[in-house]
């Protein structure tokens, strides 16, 4: 994503956009900054700056303070966009991921068509812009990730990644951070090909184990394979209204939606669950949940919508607008699961007479 938390602050708050933020810790509290908006980052701020130093480089920055659970849950957004594409996805962080997609979901034969579909939806379900890198392995995917931001798009192909690591300047290495950029200038490695010449002997002399890796990116290989390192937790939807709801009928209306939303997440990844929690934000931005959990698995969205309905009454909803409705399902089952208790189920019935 592109500077995703100043990018979020700046959606949601008009006054905000085309001026330069930060998001982080006030000058007075020797905080420092989370992310800077492109506007800021042009006075040179970055994050990680010490908030005063950056407040001394642009006097009308504007600080903002960190909204953690909103960027959860544009985060969420994002990786339920991701998984319509492929079960392969590595986060990194709330805002970026690796996708291996050699085969994917909807049998796109292009990387780069499905960076781009990712980065529409993206766009269309968030109003934020991301940036994607596509090559043949991680190490040059996020290198390439970072060169057209923002709103980017930047491919490097079979045929043009060596060619490409050996111009590419040693200090745009990912995993090389600035005191090993400035070891290698002073050892005469200014960019790839510079760093192509030294042996894998003599990488390892220098720089202990990673100098193998050094070894490796020089030449444009990483065998690191994609590896999804985050057990999912629960599967939801949920809608923001341009106008509140204000009636129940409007709110039912927008729960079915979401719940059909939610089964059909359900069957694509094979899984179901015991426990339903809805999620509703009022129009005063106060947000409330409500959770039930069931002996069994939901197993249609006739039962999931009758939940729902009834979590519902257990709020304010009556008597106030909302601005969101969410559905989620958790205490989650694979399909496996389900077969293996199945299984084990119909061990316990066997007649051994």
């Amino acid at each position: 994503m592109d500077a995703f938390f100043a990018s979020v602050e700046q959606r949601d708050e008009p006054s905000y956009r085309g001026k330069p933020i930060v998001v982080g810790g006030l000058p007075e509290s020797r905080g420092v900054v989370a992310a800077a908006s492109y506007e800021a980052r042009q006075f040179g701020i970055h994050s990680a700056m010490p908030s005063r130093s950056a407040a001394q480089r642009c006097p009308h920055l504007i600080f903002v303070r960190p909204r953690f659970e909103v960027y959860k849950e544009v985060s969420d957004q994002i990786h339920e966009i991701f998984i319509e594409f492929t079960d392969l996805v590595e986060p990194l962080s709330l805002d970026e991921a690796y996708l291996d997609v050699t085969t994917n979901r909807k049998g796109i034969p292009s990387a780069t068509l499905i960076a781009r579909d990712i980065k529409n939806l993206i766009f269309e379900k968030t109003k934020l812009t991301a940036s994607a890198g596509i090559s043949i392995n991680k190490f040059l995917a996020k290198t390439a990730s970072g060169l057209k931001k923002p709103n980017g798009l930047c491919l490097i192909a079979p045929d043009k990644a060596e060619n490409f690591v050996e111009e590419l300047a040693i200090e745009e290495f990912y995993g090389i951070g600035k005191v090993t950029a400035e070891r290698m200038r002073n050892l005469g490695i200014f960019k790839g090909a510079d760093l192509k010449k030294w042996s894998e002997h003599e990488l390892l002399e220098k720089f202990g184990k990673t100098g193998r890796f050094y070894y490796q990116i020089a030449r444009a290989q990483d065998d690191r394979p994609v590896e999804p390192n985050r057990v999912r937790k629960s599967i939801g939807a949920e809608e923001s209204y341009a106008e509140d709801l204000s009636s129940k009928e409007a709110m039912l209306v927008g729960l079915k939606e979401i719940a059909q939303t939610v089964m059909r997440r359900l069957e694509r990844t094979k899984t179901s669950g015991r426990t339903v929690t809805l999620k509703v934000k009022y129009a005063d931005y106060r947000q409330v949940t409500r959770s039930r959990t069931l002996l069994q698995s939901i197993k249609s969205i006739d039962e999931l919508l009758n939940i729902a309905n009834e979590l519902l009454l257990a709020t304010e909803a009556d008597s106030l607008s909302v601005r969101l409705l969410g559905l989620s399902i958790s205490s989650l089952d694979s399909e496996r699961e389900q077969q293996n208790e199945q299984s084990e189920f119909q061990q316990l019935t066997l007649n051994f007479s």
